[in-house]
Order: structure tokens, then C-alpha cells, then sequence
């Protein structure tokens, strides 16, 4: 006689039910950000070398970017959604720096450090942008 153990099947995450902490969603963010930097490097080099190869070359990319241009604003946009992520990836980078150091550990200070990139990511992307454009 053998007894049937019920076995109970595992139980999976569902992501879009769990809420996550502000720090957390800055973790995450800072790493997409990083991801998503790391996959457009090819073409921000390749941007480079198209405004550093000749006065000509340089010439197309700066109408490409002018206000002038009606029909490119999605190339704006792209760029200041660059702009963001290198600079909240930076200021993360930062916080996530004095995190190793044990400085700001509790959890209201992370709060704060957390809303803190949050805002200064988001300002300097609006005086950098502002004075870009």
C-alpha cells in the first residue's frame, strides 16, 4: 500500500500584482537605463563620427537636430529621452555609490535618496535640454 502525497505546484511571481518600493523602482529603472544606454552606444557613435567627419557631415546633423525641421521632432524626442537616461543612470550611479560606502541605508533616508534622483535626473535633463534646444 502506497500513499498518494499531494504536492501543491509552485507558485509563480506575478510582477504586475507585486508593489514595489520607490527605491526598488529607481533600482530597476537605473538598470534599463544602463541596458538600454549599453545598446545604443553604436548609434551615438555613429552620430559622433557623422558630426565630427566633415563641415558638410556636420552641417546635415546640425538641420537634423535644428528646430526647423518640421518632420524629425521623434529625432528631439530620442535624444531627450537619451539625455534622461544617461543622466539618471548617472545620478543612480551615485546614490548606489554611497549605498556601498553604508551611507543612507535606512530605509527613509533611501526614500529620499531615491526621490532625489528622481528629481535632479528630471531638472537637469530640463536645464540641459532647455539650453541644448
Amino acid at each position: 500500500m502506497t500513499e498518494t502525497t499531494v504536492r501543491k505546484r509552485p507558485k509563480h511571481l506575478a510582477l504586475w500584482q507585486i508593489k514595489f518600493p520607490f527605491p526598488a523602482i529607481v533600482s530597476i529603472v537605473h538598470r534599463v537605463t544602463g541596458a538600454g544606454l549599453f545598446l545604443l552606444l553604436p548609434f551615438l557613435i555613429c552620430l559622433l563620427g557623422k558630426s565630427l567627419h566633415s563641415q558638410e557631415s556636420f552641417q546635415e546633423f546640425k538641420e537634423i537636430l535644428s528646430f526647423e525641421i518640421i518632420s524629425l521632432p521623434l529625432v528631439k524626442l530620442v535624444l531627450l529621452g537619451l539625455l534622461w537616461a544617461y543622466l539618471h543612470h548617472f545620478c543612480a550611479g551615485i546614490r548606489y555609490l554611497f549605498l556601498d560606502i553604508d551611507k543612507g541605508l535606512d530605509l527613509p533616508c533611501a526614500r529620499k535618496s531615491a526621490g532625489a534622483v528622481v528629481v535632479v535626473s528630471v531638472a537637469l535633463t530640463v536645464i540641459i535640454g532647455g539650453l541644448l534646444w
